[in-house]
């Protein structure tokens, strides 16, 4: 009969580690999180802006609460200071805000957004953390699909937010929850209620996916069925700036790839050359060739109507060159300084469809330097998270991680998008900038430092392989 020795060669058998059912609700709480700023436009559409409001407000509640009582390690030093910088300035806005109500809204939303930024950035591995962005896109996706099927199939028309009944006589189709467009050929608009915000969102979950893949996630197979639904959705969007922002993550990515191909500092030097022909050259064909390039995207040379836009706020704007008329993402179109000032498709416009004029309108040019300060900061981290080699002791040749690529992608896309769309400034855009900088200064190196380590052990990380 066998029995246990009393001194054993090795540690008896047991259970593997699990993680705890409340890491498990905190981390579908993250996902939860990221899916509300993924996809904060389906919210405002489903149940109207004052339940989209309360539960934005009560979900920050409900993340601070959380975050007092998991109490992760934060290095309080190491904050992501332009952004906060850029939020201070907003708000002090508010005392020559030419639109004061606006202005105390929309500030509400930009600190939620950023408070939420920090406690999910504070609270996850950079492995749970894409795992969470993973999690949260797939629900947008999936969601966009059932609802364009539900649409197509049961309704059979055209709805407006809210399920609201649609007016009578001739109605633009931006008006629209969505189109009803999914077996005609149509554009279509996902939840979001928007092809231009599903576009960048599909280019979103395409890079996360693939991410995932190549760091070795399990369930390969359901990855690449993600891409493929994803890729039809991009598509179907129709999001000429998506196009031009997959265009420039291409040339990010094969950048960055061969930045890590040189063994010595020296033969980096004309990548950076080549990398910065490409990039100017891109940027003068497109601005000496726009119109031919938008034409062939059918899209007009004026880039639908945005060009009369951008003059009409530059021309208020310059009458406040300094401090701006005071904070306003996204504009309020109930607020008579914004109701009927700018029409399009007989809609009140509810941005200025370029990230940098709208900040030059509403923050001056102090506020340009604040956000083009954040987004320097935020470009020049990400870049040398992804294309140095991770080193902390004297070793030298540990390997690259796929998920060091993931914050200089969505660099890429939020710059881009910024050229014709106001999007980094809120939501998901000015979520990612700020989790991902307060990420990077927190833990520079995946799984190293105080606070990987730390959350590591507690979550059994460090004694099973980690996806």
């Amino acid at each position: 009969m066998a029995v246990h020795s009393k001194h054993p060669a090795s540690a008896p058998p047991a259970a593997p580690v699990r993680e705890t059912t409340g890491h498990l609700m905190l981390r579908a709480w993250c996902v939860f999180v990221l899916f509300q700023a993924l996809a904060g436009t389906a919210l405002v559409h489903a149940f109207d802006e004052s339940g989209a409001a309360a539960i934005a407000i009560g979900s920050a509640g409900f993340s601070l609460l959380l975050w007092f009582i998991v109490r992760p390690q934060v290095q309080w030093r190491r904050l992501p200071e332009f952004a906060l910088a850029y939020v201070l300035w907003a708000g002090l806005s508010i005392f020559w805000s030419a639109w004061p109500q606006t202005t105390a809204l929309t500030l509400l939303l930009l600190g939620i957004t950023t408070v939420q930024a920090l406690f999910v950035g504070s609270v996850l591995t950079w492995r749970e953390l894409v795992r969470a962005i993973a999690s949260g896109l797939k629900w947008v996706i999936a969601l966009s699909v059932v609802f364009e099927l539900f649409v197509s199939i049961f309704i059979q028309h055209a709805v407006m937010p809210g399920f609201a009944p649609v007016p009578e006589g001739d109605v633009d189709p931006i008006v629209y929850w969505s189109r009803n467009n999914l077996f005609d050929g149509g554009r279509i608009q996902g939840i979001v209620g928007n092809a231009n915000l599903l576009g960048p969102l599909c280019l979103l979950a395409i890079i996360v996916f693939a991410i995932r893949i190549a760091a070795g996630a399990p369930r390969r197979v359901l990855l690449y069925i993600w891409i493929g639904v994803a890729t039809y959705l991009l598509i179907r969007a129709g999001s000429v700036t998506t196009y031009l922002a997959a265009a420039g993550v291409a040339v990010v990515l094969a950048t960055i790839l061969l930045m890590r191909r040189a063994k010595r500092p020296g033969q980096r030097t004309p990548y950076y050359i080549g990398y910065a022909v490409i990039g100017l050259g891109g940027a003068a064909a497109l601005w000496l060739l726009h119109d031919r390039i938008f034409e062939a995207l059918g899209r007009g040379s004026d880039l639908t109507g945005r060009t009369d836009i951008w003059a009409t706020v530059l021309e208020k704007a310059n009458e406040r060159p300094w401090t701006g008329w005071g904070f306003a993402t996204p504009w309020n179109p109930s607020d008579p300084a914004f109701d009927g000032w700018i029409i399009d498709h007989g809609q009140t416009v509810m941005q200025a469809h370029n990230m940098w004029i709208d900040v030059y309108l509403q923050l001056g040019i102090i506020g340009i330097v604040l956000i083009a300060l954040t987004y320097l900061a935020f470009v020049w981290r990400a870049w040398f998270f992804a294309v140095d080699r991770p080193q902390w002791d004297l070793r030298a040749d540990r390997p690259y991680s796929s998920m060091t690529l993931l914050p200089s992608l969505v660099g890429a896309i939020l710059l881009v998008q910024g050229f014709s769309e106001s999007g980094p400034l809120l939501l998901w855009g000015w979520m990612f900038v700020v989790m991902f900088s307060f990420k990077i200064k927190q833990s520079p190196h995946i799984g190293e430092g105080p606070a990987e380590q730390t959350l590591a052990i507690e979550r059994g990380e460090l004694t099973r392989e980690a996806t």
